[in-house]
């Protein structure tokens, strides 16, 4: 029996997965070396090197708005600006956390379809002004998968690099659901990250089925110069950083972070087509992802809230489903059937 409750209200109320759990419980026999000078860590950031095919530095911390905000501090001296899309995390939800830590650096709203930066806008944010009274674009922020559960093709990163990178502007993509975009677009993790201009991923760990844990690489190692003494100095470098890297190891050489990403996103693919065929229910957004949003009848809102099925009423006014790696598809076929 199927107990509704906030299966979908985000992807954060899921717990850990197995392989997490278990590579935990691995770490914690013996003794190793503090503050990632062990060999689990060592291990995970090679993985990282072999997913990436690249040469990368990798760093490991708790949250991701220390993720996307140190991330973007490295970028970003306090008279630099940060583009990113209005709905993005990084100006929505971070309470500030980015502007915090870059000691004031400024956010840009970019316009764009479906939650990503729309490439004329981006260019007009760069150029528009230029002069010493207005801080100086110095990166651009894309979501992936963005806000509204789309992703980013890899041409269309390229398109974005493509006005960057001739002026000095970085790319930062916020990845905090970074594997279900793979997922979704059957690709190499390289052919929408450094392959497409990205210099900094930050890749979540924590939707992904992990505890407490988000990875930051560089792509671009000039600009982790000193990153280490950012997470240091911002409370996230873990004394037992074994348990973090660990977790990061065990899914990356094994394929769960990739498996989880895959299983989420077919189980909001087949949520989205039982509520397409519901009367007076409209999908709002393409399902790529793990997401979807949908402008519900008012009469079938009470009747899901009722039954005490969770989710968010999110921006535009639809309610938002979130599928997590531990969704099942009875979950899937119980809040269709109270819906319907």
């Amino acid at each position: 029996m199927i107990v509704p409750g906030c299966q979908f209200a985000s992807d954060n109320t899921a717990g850990i997965c197995p392989e997490a759990w278990e590579a935990l419980q691995e770490a914690n026999e013996g003794h190793q070396p503090s503050y990632g000078d062990d060999h689990l860590t060592r291990e995970a950031c090679d993985a990282f090197r072999e997913l990436f095919e690249t040469d990368c530095d990798v760093y490991f911390v708790f949250t991701g708005t220390a993720a996307n905000s140190l991330s973007l501090a490295s970028l970003c001296q306090s008279y630099h600006s940060v583009i990113a899309h209005q709905v993005a995390h990084v100006e929505t939800d971070e309470c500030g956390a980015p502007e915090f830590f870059s000691n004031g650096s400024k956010i840009l709203l970019a316009q764009g379809e479906m939650g990503k930066c729309h490439p004329a806008d981006v260019s007009r944010l760069i150029t528009h002004r230029q002069d010493l009274h207005y801080p100086k674009a110095r990166a651009l922020s894309v979501s992936q998968s963005t806000e509204f559960g789309t992703v980013y093709r890899p041409e269309e990163l390229k398109e974005l690099w493509g006005v960057t990178r001739s002026k000095g502007v970085a790319i930062h993509m916020d990845g905090a659901r970074f594997s279900n975009a793979v997922a979704s677009l059957s690709c190499s993790p390289a052919d929408i990250t450094w392959r497409a201009g990205v210099d900094v991923l930050c890749f979540g760990g924590t939707k992904n089925g992990m505890a407490m844990t988000e990875a930051v690489v560089f792509f671009d190692k000039n600009l982790s110069r000193d990153f280490a003494w950012r997470c240091k100095q911002a409370g996230q470098l873990a004394s037992k950083m074994r348990f973090i890297s660990a977790q990061w190891r065990r899914l990356i050489k094994g394929g769960a972070w990739l498996k989880y990403g895959r299983q989420a996103n077919d189980h909001a693919r087949t949520l989205a087509e039982g509520l397409r065929q519901i009367e007076g229910i409209e999908l709002l957004h393409p399902v790529e992802a793990n997401a979807v949003f949908a402008k519900l009848p008012e009469a079938v809102d009470q009747k899901l809230k009722k039954a005490g099925w969770k989710y968010y009423s999110f921006i535009g006014g639809g309610a938002r489903f979130m599928c997590s790696w531990k969704t099942t598809s009875a979950e899937v076929e119980a809040v269709l059937r109270d819906a319907s």
